[in-house]
């Protein structure tokens, strides 16, 4: 098998087409031609998950976040970046993203997380405009009201997370869910639109938590805690087709945001 195979797998479900402007899912680094000896699947390809692909004998590894956000001028160690980079072509490694598109996709990332969650009923947030059944983000409901506190104390073991951020409880219980995995400050507007008792995301900034009051609670998860599940996604979307091919789920893939509590 070779790295377009997989690569075509993973875009079937999430067309490269649907990436924002500004993202660079895809092939970031290697060849398409390249035969596939091990995949490892991780949040953000750094140092120690590059060691971890040498060690289990995986020439390809597949992220959520690419790489390479921006075009390298040059190639000299003076960075994470520049180092995984050169590291990767050395040592034979193929570095393929699968970002927006992912998390745009039908039954994309915040799908998933929602169904962890325990939403049901699920919908796109936000829509996108030429591609049915696309778009950012999700609305669902709770099997049953509960209460918002309880709620969001289960939300953080679940997720693992070590501090959860959130505006004022203007409401007591929670039923109606909104969920945006990442960066989800744009879409508060549209998570209070669609009835939201509870909006789930990440990376607000200080302002966001006036927002929505009085009529909806949000919470920041963290990003990488809300992006996790990209790695139990994209290995469904692999394993589904082949089964037999050799599929990590890296143990390496962590948080580079530590809390003090």
């Amino acid at each position: 098998m070779k790295v377009k195979e997989v690569a075509a797998l993973i875009e079937r479900f999430a067309p490269l087409a649907l990436q924002e402007e500004y993202d660079n899912s895809g092939l970031n680094v290697g060849s398409y031609e390249a035969e596939v000896t091990g995949v490892l699947l991780c949040v953000d390809v750094t140092e120690a998950v590059l060691d971890e692909a040498r060690s289990l004998g995986a020439n390809l590894i597949v992220s959520h976040h690419p790489l390479l956000f921006h075009p390298l001028r040059q190639l000299v160690d003076a960075d994470y970046v520049q180092r995984i980079a050169a590291r990767a072509v050395l040592e034979g490694v193929s570095l393929y993203a699968a970002h927006t598109n992912l998390d745009s996709a039908p039954g994309g990332l915040s799908f998933r997380l929602g169904g962890q969650l325990g939403l049901k009923d699920m919908q796109v947030l936000d829509p996108n405009p030429v591609f049915p059944g696309a778009g950012f983000g999700v609305v669902g409901l709770l099997a049953e009201a509960r209460p918002m506190a309880d709620y969001l104390r289960e939300v953080q073991a679940k997720l693992q997370v070590g501090a959860v951020r959130y505006s004022e409880l203007c409401h007591q219980t929670v039923q109606r869910v909104a969920i945006c995995t990442g960066a989800g400050g744009s879409l508060i507007r549209q998570a209070a639109v669609a009835g939201a008792d509870l909006y789930i995301s990440a990376d607000f900034r200080y302002n966001d938590f006036f927002t929505p009051a009085p009529s909806m609670v949000i919470a920041d998860v963290g990003h990488f805690e809300s992006e996790y599940c990209a790695i139990g996604l994209l290995s469904d979307i692999i394993i589904k087709k082949i089964a037999t091919f050799a599929v990590h789920k890296s143990v390496h893939s962590t948080n580079p945001v530590n809390y003090l509590v």
